[in-house]
């Protein structure tokens, strides 16, 4: 139970309770998940041009020639990129940060891939260079701070942040508010 705390939303109940059904397993099920949990550790790394993960050197989306090499979309992790993904609205390739710069953990723009993207777009020159970051503190400073590297080479648009569907005005905040103004548009 100790060790599956350790996984990111497991808390103690959800841990007895994961560790309780994997008990109840058959042996060889057990065995099963605990392989390919070695395997994806020892197969996934990075993808060499955006560093999402992969299990070959260069990921899937990269080597898809029907993406828009115009577009690059930057992302702080992985996890942004699946959720895009499951848009299908976005068509072209993405940058992954590893993380936001956050001083008080020791993150600086050294341990994330910002030069490795200030690289590729001014030897790519795409059309435009999307920062799709999270618009928390740490957010914010990491999508000021790259957007200011990348606009000597590029067009630099940030997402729109507002209300999500199905939310009340009364319940949200003064600060996704002011976006949710920010971010309108012309009615269709």
């Amino acid at each position: 139970m100790e060790q599956l705390q350790r996984l990111p939303g497991v808390g103690p109940k959800t841990a007895q309770r994961l560790a309780l059904h994997i008990l109840k397993r058959p042996e060889a099920e057990v065995e099963a998940l605990a392989q390919a949990l070695i395997e994806a550790k020892k197969q996934v790394g990075l993808c060499s041009v955006c560093f999402h993960l992969s299990a070959d050197p260069v990921c899937e989306i990269c080597r898809n020639v029907n993406r828009d090499t115009n577009t690059i979309c930057v992302v702080a992790d992985s996890r942004d990129v699946i959720a895009l993904e499951k848009t299908r609205e976005y068509k072209g390739k993405y940058h992954v940060l590893g993380g936001v710069i956050s001083p008080i953990d020791g993150i600086g723009p050294e341990q994330l891939t910002v030069q490795a993207l200030v690289r590729r777009v001014s030897q790519q020159k795409p059309q435009e260079v999307i920062l799709a970051i999270s618009p928390s503190v740490e957010g914010e400073t990491t999508t000021l701070y790259v957007g200011q590297l990348l606009k000597p080479f590029t067009k630099v648009t940030r997402i729109a942040f507002g209300l999500p569907v199905g939310g009340d005005l009364e319940y949200a905040d003064e600060v996704t508010l002011a976006r949710a103004l920010e971010g309108r548009r012309e009615l269709d």
